[in-house]
């Protein structure tokens, strides 16, 4: 197993990951991922924020990183925090705990990065998903609705947010 930067050539295989996780979303959820822009993903390869889990060769997983998140976490994106976007596992590596992978491997990327918390949002109140993560360690803060979603993908708009997150 490895985790590296996604690149350029991950493009289409990220882009099939997400709409495996969106039409799994619609049978689940009545809130779901928006065609995501694909300006928003080559950003993230060029900044090194996307990136992926390989397995015997193949992308297991993926998912985004930032160290900034001013419109989801308000005045709270002040403290020194990583956050991550976007999971989305390959089916044939379902049920291999790649979750729990990416939380140990942010933490010590956090760490790596002067970093003092992990946070992650979900759109609305899923609560298989709220406990899966605070199975994981994360803390639940709660609800909330957004000030201003204006940059944020549709899926945001007018939707509270779970958050989440843990000090390392």
């Amino acid at each position: 197993m490895q985790i590296e930067n996604s690149t350029t050539h991950d493009i289409a295989e990220i882009f099939r990951l997400y709409d495996i996780a969106t039409d799994f979303q619609k049978t689940k959820y009545s809130v779901h991922w928006p065609k995501f822009e694909l300006s928003l993903i080559e950003t993230e390869i060029k900044e090194n924020r996307q990136w992926k889990i390989i397995i015997n060769g193949q992308v297991a997983c993926i998912w985004a990183t930032t160290f900034s998140d001013p419109q989801i976490w308000e005045e709270k994106n002040l403290d020194p925090a990583i956050y991550i976007h976007r999971i989305a596992t390959n089916p044939d590596f379902r049920g291999q705990n790649l979750v729990g992978t990416i939380i140990n491997w942010a933490k010590e990327y956090a760490k790596a990065n002067g970093k003092r918390f992990v946070r992650l949002d979900t759109v609305g109140e899923n609560k298989r998903l709220i406990q899966h993560y605070q199975k994981f360690g994360f803390d639940f803060l709660g609800l909330y609705e957004l000030n201003n979603t204006d940059q944020l993908p549709a899926h945001y708009h007018h939707k509270p947010v779970s958050l989440f997150e843990m000090q390392i």
